[in-house]
């Protein structure tokens, strides 16, 4: 009957709307009027905010356009926890975009191609653009010790302990190079 998107981040700062704001606004406006008959195009539901608080809205709107509306949906999300859902909803399936990689880096195939993936390849594409090596390679260190702990909704630990282990983790790591710049100016 119609197509819905959410696609792109802007705010509205003359209604005192912060991106975020506008992206629930719009995702809610979505989830109110769509059908079983619509076609829903959504683009990075949940980026605007903190990961876990972005992971639960972007885990639940899933859930409810598959329980309750039962709508065509493109969902596209770096959220890789996501993808289990392929595994307890029979009409949802994971696509990613095919990648070619080799030595630390990477070409877009430019094609969409079935399965999930595990990698976004963030720290790639930032290198791409021109980010100094030094952040390139603090980021790897942080990734790497992140990347150890389950952020899905069903993991392992509860999540006070998750949050509290993610915490724990970052301290743990030796501070970086770049921070002593700014020590002598307290």
């Amino acid at each position: 009957d119609r197509i819905f998107t959410r696609i792109g981040a802007s705010d509205d700062l003359a209604r005192g709307q912060s991106t975020f704001m506008v992206e629930m606004s719009e995702t809610a406006n979505i989830l109110h009027h769509a059908t079983r008959s619509s076609l829903v195009i959504l683009d990075e539901i949940g980026r605007g905010t903190s990961t876990f608080d972005g992971l639960s809205l972007a885990w639940s709107i899933v859930e409810y356009l598959h329980h309750h509306l039962g709508a065509k949906t493109l969902f596209a999300t770096h959220y890789h926890e996501l993808t289990e859902l392929a595994d307890k909803a029979q009409r949802i399936r994971n696509y990613h975009v095919a990648v070619k990689e080799w030595n630390d880096k990477i070409v877009f195939l430019h094609q969409i191609v079935p399965g999930n993936t595990d990698k976004s390849y963030g720290i790639q594409v930032a290198r791409l653009a021109g980010v100094p090596l030094n952040v390139i390679e603090r980021a790897k260190q942080i990734l790497s010790n992140l990347e150890e702990v389950d952020l899905t909704p069903e993991g392992s630990q509860p999540a006070q302990n998750r949050h509290r282990a993610e915490r724990q983790k970052l301290r743990a790591l030796e501070p970086s190079p770049q921070m002593d710049l700014f020590a002598g100016m307290s």
